[in-house]
């Protein structure tokens, strides 16, 4: 692939001589994940995934985005070059990059990873959420004016 992260091989099978492509993807160790009762369990690219299918079902996000943002999540955790990582960590990675995916989908991921137990929490979530989207908007609208006052 472009991003070098597998390899798509052509083949031809010598008994009936049919031919399959494989992909080959390299097996890299990634540190335990510590979870919130001191267990520890070795990550898991599919557990993630899987969450996040569920979070963002009939969604307008794609299987691409979902991998790329778990392609974030464990580079991030390798680059730490730790043996061991809170499963907050990798929670509060994931749902970073969930908010700029698909509020909806973040919401959904929130209520179970933040433990959002009643609606009057939902909604303090979705205000937050809403309050930052919009002082983001104001920004960027500043930016955009200051440019065109010095352009």
């Amino acid at each position: 692939s472009r991003s070098g992260r597998y390899i798509r091989r052509r083949r031809e099978c010598t008994g009936c001589e049919q031919r399959f492509s494989t992909i080959e993807r390299a097996i890299l160790t990634t540190p335990l994940v510590v979870k919130q009762d001191g267990r520890r369990e070795e990550f898991s690219r599919e557990k993630l995934l899987s969450g996040l299918r569920t979070a963002c079902a009939r969604r307008p996000v794609s299987a691409g985005d979902l991998e790329r943002l778990v392609d974030r999540v464990e580079y991030h955790i390798r680059q730490m070059g730790r043996l061991e990582v809170p499963s907050q960590m990798i929670g509060d990675l994931t749902i970073e990059g969930l908010k700029a995916l698909d509020p909806v989908s973040y919401i959904r991921y929130a209520i179970v990873y933040l433990g959002l137990e009643d609606l009057d929490a939902v909604r303090a979530e979705i205000d937050r959420l809403l309050e930052e989207r919009e002082k983001e908007g104001k920004e960027e609208r500043g930016a955009g004016l200051r440019e065109e006052k010095t352009g």
